[in-house]
């Protein structure tokens, strides 16, 4: 376990990291094969970035459904 927090990024940061496009991230997400968005407040949304890191080093084989 590490002491350093969970950073929250959004979504120009997820696109920048993964050079993924929108509609191909939406896409994954919606096929649960990339992480889900958390809500951070009423209209705003976020990725976890310890969530988007894990994707990264395996985007082939990512499941959403085995990661909170």
């Amino acid at each position: 376990m590490t002491d350093t927090p969970d950073r929250i990024l959004r979504l120009k940061a997820v696109l920048d990291r993964t050079g993924l496009s929108r509609s191909t991230m939406y896409r994954k997400m919606d096929n649960g094969t990339f992480p889900r968005n958390i809500h951070i407040s009423t209209r705003c949304k976020g990725w976890r970035e310890s969530s988007v890191a894990e994707w990264m080093r395996n985007p082939r084989f990512y499941e959403a459904t085995d990661h909170p």
